[in-house]
């Protein structure tokens, strides 16, 4: 700093202009960084309560085989599989009967912090088995149930594993269709099955030598037709083949 003084009057000081320049350029950064903080802690805020679920309907192209399936960020389970690209598996989930992803007015189904569970959830595949579950009954799993079986929710039977089958805790829910092959889930049963979110769980065959399996809560049973047919016409939405 320089002073300088007048005949007559008091001194008066002189700042380094160099030195106001670094005080300016101090109190920029400081600025710029509580705006950065205070962004970055929205953001940081968000992702926490977002508890990894995206409200974002971009979508996403994703090939499995000659199959491209195309669906919106928010009904893909995972955040890392929320992009275009080629995978071996696909995970999504819906809220039913909606058929739809996260938003905020889904939150609470989502989060299952309701008295209902309302979610599906979805995994596509390569089939590696020449036939679905519907398909597997006659041949495979009518050895492995013991007759006879009781009345179900929605019209099914539901048929216990032999011990030998390697089936533990479970049952098969069997409905009669007209013209087809019987509906058929797996469900677990006792303690499992209150505490799982989805503890039903069925196959289906679509697209291009693709599997399906879809699981769901055991409420659902009751519904079992409106419930396959929605599953069956979101899959033919969200497929592209190439055949």
């Amino acid at each position: 700093m320089k002073q300088t003084a007048t005949a007559n009057g008091p001194q008066l000081t002189v700042v380094d202009s160099k030195l106001m320049k670094r005080v300016f350029y101090v109190f920029a950064g400081l600025a710029m960084l509580s705006v950065a903080i205070s962004l970055g802690g929205k953001w940081l805020g968000r992702s926490i309560a977002m508890a990894g679920y995206t409200d974002d309907t971009t979508i996403h192209e994703v090939v499995i085989g000659n199959n491209v399936i195309a669906v919106p960020a928010n009904v893909i389970r995972f955040d890392q599989a929320r992009r275009d690209g080629i995978a071996s598996r696909f995970d999504l989930y819906l809220r039913y009967p909606e058929m739809d992803g996260y938003s905020e007015a889904a939150r609470d189904d989502f989060n299952h912090t309701g008295s209902s569970k309302r979610i599906i959830f979805l995994s596509f595949e390569r089939q590696v088995m020449s036939r679905d579950m519907s398909g597997r009954f006659a041949p495979i799993y009518s050895a492995l149930i013991v007759q006879p079986g009781t009345p179900g929710p929605g019209g099914t039977t539901l048929y216990g594993f032999a011990e030998k089958s390697g089936y533990f805790n479970e049952v098969l829910a069997v409905a009669n269709r007209r013209g087809k092959a019987p509906f058929v889930a797996r469900c677990l049963s006792g303690p499992s099955a209150a505490q799982s979110l989805a503890p039903c769980e069925r196959d289906i065959l679509v697209g291009d030598n693709l599997s399906l399996t879809y699981r769901f809560p055991m409420e659902f049973l009751g519904d079992w037709q409106a419930l396959d047919a929605a599953i069956a016409a979101e899959a033919a939405r969200l497929l592209k083949t190439g055949r």
